[in-house]
């Protein structure tokens, strides 16, 4: 196989989505056998079915081999063992998972085979109150504080497309295995990781203490406003002719676009609207002059229209639209394949680009066992005799990536010990770095830049371009997302990178990608969500209220900016760990549009085969979000079986519901859903979301109170495995909760918590250390403007 990751040995014996994560190794040419029983995985018949197939088995098993090995049978336990024993990495899922069944648990393993790297992935984590808990996506969104952020200002919370917790959580798992095997490489010694998707969840969807946190650093969290979030309009929504708008206007220079477009109305000439706040507060009289303009013109017309005017817009588009979309089918991100070898139906193909080759799908799913239980040769994996203390000790990264998506991604190798120089000029600082008046330093950029050093360079001067030529020389990587070409313009091509140093790992996000006829648009992430479904498909199912402007409900959320960072940095990873084999570097480049429809690849899959007129049988699994007792309190709750309706109205005391002809079966609980939910309502509005919570779960209900930023913190089963620490910072009056690690190993400690720095913070030491130069020489290049250093007395890192 090919891929940076060939010869790697992965042992897959996960159930349901957790198998995304290792489909995401697969795509980067890992050999990943996935161990099924005899009949094969119950989720091979899972709806949605084409021609009875699972469809989200077929996707998130796709670039693996299949062997079937009966528990039950001693031959094929011993099987099982060699298999285990020449594999590098094996991934369970379950508590317990399908390893017990073969008489042996995963840590057991670990134990046994000292350079495995063995992976427990569990919806809570394997100890601790809520560790018995089950989850599902509407269930991971609901406790991790997500849903309280979604939906229209006090009115019900709107759950997300399905799909969008259970990726995130599957590129943190392979994130995480990925960091453990890393380390086994450089020391021999394998690991045991214990991986929770609820703390996965909320560290890289919306995280309440993180890049763009919505929850407030301080201790005072009780007194947080109920209701969804006020600030709905900060990407508005306006209707045209055939569809929806949204537009992004952030800098002066784009709202002069606007107003220009607006034909220069004479109330918004003051300079003061230049600024984001002076907008927001005149924003009901801005709203009307442009949805009076847009609602003349098509979605087409319009976005063309910003495009050349610099106004970054984005028409909303539905799954089907996106299918058909010039840009996408340019790039070639969707090719047909074949169900069981007889639909072709059109799939996403992946998101990740290495060295010009897409690392998507090269096989569906195939028949179960359709191979044997063994490993081919393979090039040597040669492990050193380091100690590192870290994964990434040793490493230097030159992070030239900027907000939530290039911030994040510096930030995860930081954490696991690489020396990351934050490279920043004062004329383009990082967006990260806008605080509120009076502070230094926002939150969100501390969360982001912990355990960094501040480069001020400016790379458009001759002398900052050499210094930064000096750095590459000695580099193990450069992260960047500027639009594509930026690089190139500034002299930096990746030719040029790999002639400097020809071991080096780049690695780039762009909106789009960077091919296409989109490539040079303003991406950011609500423009995104809009041109890839996502903001079609986060909407309420029940028409708007009166007063509302539009159905839909991702106006808060980042997504997927904290997703395109575990992807990238997985990509990134593994091209490392090629080098380590074979000392070639690496250009990796991967599209944020791309992400989000690859990684929720099921549900995109089946929109698109419906709207092609293929035959689908539905999930009907019926999700819903519930009132409950207090000020804005609600729960979620998912009925699927007759086992679980019963039990719902057991706990619910709703016998009354019990013979209503509507609700009796599965598909007629599907069929009148809105009516189910609806009747279900007037029952749980007396009851205490947790308490609800608790007694479902103890009946194997799906279902989970919805948590606030304000809640986290205290919430039982976060605290009991101590998934934050306190970071203190100088810059901030009280510590801010930060996790310090992906998941919980037995060999790597978790993350140091050193404070982020100011801009140009460490110039003068990263000159010096890594560059040897003389002190005078750097204050010239200072004095000169190539370099920049703060003259205020204010350090956040020691000198």
């Amino acid at each position: 196989m090919g891929g940076p990751l060939a010869g790697l040995r992965i042992v897959d014996t996960t159930t349901g989505d957790v198998s995304q994560a290792t489909r995401l190794l697969a795509d980067l040419g890992a050999d990943v056998v996935k161990v099924e029983p005899v009949g094969g995985c119950p989720e091979r018949r899972r709806p949605p079915l084409i021609d009875g197939h699972g469809v989200a088995f077929a996707l998130h098993n796709a670039n693996k081999r299949s062997v079937i090995l009966d528990a039950s049978d001693a031959g094929d336990r011993e099987r099982f063992l060699a298999l285990v024993e020449g594999a590098d990495i094996i991934v369970d899922s379950g508590n317990p998972g399908q390893v017990s069944t073969f008489g042996v648990s995963v840590e057991a393993l670990a134990d046994r085979y000292e350079h495995l790297v063995a992976m427990s992935v569990t919806d809570f984590g394997t100890e601790g109150p809520r560790a018995h808990w089950r989850a599902d996506d509407a269930v991971l969104v609901a406790m991790s504080s997500v849903l309280s952020r979604s939906g229209a200002p006090d009115g019900p919370p709107v759950l997300p497309p399905a799909g969008i917790a259970s990726a995130t959580a599957a590129a943190q798992a392979a994130w995480a295995v990925l960091v453990g095997y890393f380390h086994r490489l450089r020391t021999g010694r394998g690991d045991y990781i214990d991986f929770s998707r609820y703390e996965a969840v909320l560290q890289a969807l919306d995280p309440p203490f993180g890049a763009q946190g919505q929850a407030a650093a301080a201790r005072g969290l009780s007194a947080a406003r109920r209701g969804r979030p006020k600030n709905q309009d900060s990407y508005p929504i306006f209707a045209c002719r055939d569809g929806w708008i949204r537009i992004c206007i952030l800098s002066p220079r784009q709202w002069r676009a606007m107003r220009a477009w607006l034909g220069e109305p004479a109330e918004f000439q003051d300079a003061e609207y230049d600024s984001i706040s002076a907008r927001a507060a005149a924003f009901e009289r801005i709203r009307t002059l442009i949805a009076e303009l847009f609602a003349q013109h098509s979605a087409e017309h319009l976005v063309a229209e910003g495009a050349a005017r610099g106004v970054p817009v984005a028409a909303i588009l539905t799954p089907a639209e996106v299918m058909d979309c010039a840009h996408f089918r340019a790039v070639s991100a969707w090719k047909n394949a074949e169900f069981a070898g007889r639909t072709t139906v059109t799939v996403p193909d992946g998101c990740v680009v290495v060295d010009g080759e897409r690392a998507g799908v090269r096989w569906l799913a195939g028949p179960a066992g359709e191979t044997e239980p063994a490993w081919p040769d393979r090039p040597a994996m040669v492990a050193t005799a380091e100690t590192p203390i870290r994964p990434f000790d040793g490493l230097t990264i030159l992070d030239l990536g900027v907000i939530v998506a290039g911030g994040e991604l510096g930030r995860l190798f930081a954490d696991m010990g690489a020396e990351v120089i934050k490279i920043e000029s004062p004329s383009y600082p990082d967006g990260l770095r806008q605080a509120r008046p009076g502070q230094i330093m926002s939150e969100s950029f501390a969360w982001t830049h912990r355990n960094q050093a501040a480069l001020g360079l400016d790379l458009r001067t001759a002398p900052g371009a050499q210094v930064f030529t000096e750095l590459v020389a000695g580099a193990d990587a450069v992260f960047a997302n500027f639009k594509p070409g930026t690089l190139s313009a500034l002299g930096f091509s990746f030719e040029r990178l790999q002639q400097i140093n020809d071991r080096l790992v780049v690695t780039e996000s762009s909106a789009f990608g960077d091919d296409g006829p989109w490539r040079s648009r303003l991406g950011y992430g609500p423009l995104v969500r809009s041109s890839t479904g996502i903001t079609a498909l986060w909407a309420t199912e029940d028409p708007p209220r009166p007063d509302a402007q539009y159905p839909f409900s991702d106006a808060v959320t980042v997504f997927p900016d904290h997703l395109v960072a575990r992807l990238a940095a997985v990509a990134t990873l593994a091209a490392l760990i090629r080098r380590h084999r074979t000392g070639v570097g690496s250009r990796i480049h991967i599209s944020q549009a791309e992400t989000v429809v690859s990684q929720l690849d099921a549900l995109y899959t089946v929109s698109w085969a419906q709207a092609g007129g293929t035959t689908v049988t539905e999930d009907m699994t019926v999700h819903g979000v519930y009132p409950c007792a207090g000020d804005d309190e609600w729960c979620v709750v998912t009925i699927g079986s007759d086992a679980d309706w019963i039990a719902v109205l057991q706990i619910l005391d709703a016998s009354s519901l019990e013979a209503d002809p509507r609700f009796v079966s599965v598909d007629g609980r599907w069929r009148h859903r809105d009516e189910m939910r609806s009747a279900l309502a007037h029952f749980t509005r007396r009851c205490d979301a947790q308490d609800i919570a608790e007694s479902l779960q103890s009946a194997k209900v799906l279902a989970a109170p919805m948590l606030r930023g304000s809640d986290i913190i205290d919430e039982p089963q976060v605290r009991a495995r101590g998934l934050y620490s306190e970071m203190t910072h100088p810059l901030f009056d009280v510590p801010l909760p930060t996790e310090t690690g992906p998941a919980r190993y037995r060999r790597i400690p978790p993350a140091e918590l050193q404070p982020a720095p100011l801009l140009g913070e460490n110039t003068v030491a990263v000159c010096t250390r890594h560059l040897q130069m003389d002190p005078a020489e750097v204050d010239r290049l200072i004095a000169a403007g190539a370099l920049f250093a703060p003259t205020s007395t204010v350090k956040v890192q020691p000198a």
